[in-house]
């Protein structure tokens, strides 16, 4: 397959995805609006799979298995035999291998999307048939964390060129979270109590144990509750940890839920205390977009995402005093907690808007098919 003579015209992408989150469906939307050629395959089951199908971007269902997927990878190959793509930008690891088996023995430029930290190297040969994949011409990092973090593999003479990495973070909209505030009283947390939130899945990194020994050295008469969202319920070490605690009627669990997003907003302050290995944690930008004031660790990319002592409170990780410190001052210093809380609604707004990463991306695949 051959690239149609570079011209006036946009180049034609596909996008290779899984269930695809709102932002990613945002972009993509923007994308074709903004007048590039962009067809999507993405999984049937995911949540925005029909406001793709509604607005003709759906080139075939697709649900890969793993990154060894034969149909899924024959699936990918047969669309790029119906159109002349120029770009295939693949959004998660299962996408990008099948995507490079499919398009081999083509010229077509291969862009990957890096959300987190970690778990690439040059002695994983994983990582060879994605991210480290010689064909791959761009990989677009989500945070500069992530960037810098690729940017300083080495293995001998090898490297991941600079010129092939690029950051775009993922942009939302304050238009898109007009949920309204969750009812915690279901919860067992009394009506006008100041509330920590957390949401994160289950795992020690997540550092939901640092949290809840935060919780436990805050002073006798702060009266907080902590509310921890999500799988982590299932965790019996965190649950013995909070029962342990001098007031374990102050921490809630809630299990998981579909209405994360309406639980941070009718809380006070929330808490990401994340011990390694974040991007630009979803849940942390739902939580500043509702006015919502975040306390996070300086991991990944989550100081990109809030300033300190400007749009929130930055702490080191693994420091529960740390996390306390911080969690009375915003008890103490209710106008402290509300204009933090502005200000990182507007961050969002103005430094992370979905038309950024619509033109940014637009940009890069101008620049790899020669429009720029």
């Amino acid at each position: 397959m051959t690239n149609p003579q570079q011209g006036g015209s946009l180049p034609s992408i596909l996008c290779l995805t899984d269930a695809c989150d709102r932002p990613e469906t945002e972009l993509f939307i923007g994308l074709r609006k903004a007048g590039f050629d962009v067809d999507v395959m993405c999984n049937p089951k995911g949540r925005n799979y029909r406001r793709l199908v509604d607005e003709g971007m759906v080139a075939c269902p697709m649900a890969l298995k793993n990154r060894f997927d034969k149909e899924g990878t024959e699936s990918i190959r047969q669309q790029l035999a119906k159109k002349n793509y120029e770009v295939i930008h693949a959004y998660n690891p299962r996408a990008l291998a099948c995507g490079l088996r499919a398009s081999r023995g083509t010229d077509i430029k291969i862009v990957a999307y890096r959300g987190v930290i970690g778990n690439i190297s040059f002695l994983n040969p994983e990582s060879w048939i994605t991210f480290l994949h010689p064909r791959v011409s761009k990989i677009v990092c989500v945070a500069d964390a992530i960037k810098d973090y690729l940017a300083s593999l080495r293995f001998l003479w090898m490297h991941i060129p600079e010129r092939k990495l690029q950051r775009i973070y993922k942009g939302h909209d304050l238009d898109w979270y007009q949920s309204p505030k969750a009812d915690l009283t279901q919860f067992g947390v009394p009506e006008d109590a100041f509330v920590v939130c957390c949401t994160g899945r289950n795992t020690p990194r997540k550092g939901f144990d640092d949290l809840i020994e935060a919780i436990d050295k805050l002073p006798e008469d702060v009266d907080i509750h902590l509310l921890l969202v999500g799988d982590v319920i299932d965790n019996k070490e965190i649950q013995a940890q909070a029962a342990a605690t001098s007031h374990p009627e102050r921490i809630h669990f809630t299990g998981y839920r579909n209405d994360a997003p309406a639980i941070a907003a009718a809380s006070d302050v929330f808490v990401l205390p994340s011990k390694e290995r974040e991007g630009l944690p979803r849940a942390v930008i739902e939580a500043m977009v509702y006015g919502v004031t975040p306390v996070v660790t300086s991991v990944g990319g989550m100081p990109e995402l809030v300033e300190d002592g400007v749009s929130g409170i930055v702490v080191e990780p693994k420091n529960a005093p740390g996390l306390s410190a911080a969690i009375e001052r915003l008890y103490s210093d209710r106008e402290l907690a509300a204009s933090l809380g502005q200000a990182a609604r507007q961050r969002i707004a103005r430094n992370f808007h979905t038309s950024q990463t619509v033109t940014e991306t637009g940009e890069l695949y101008k620049s790899l098919t020669g429009r720029a």
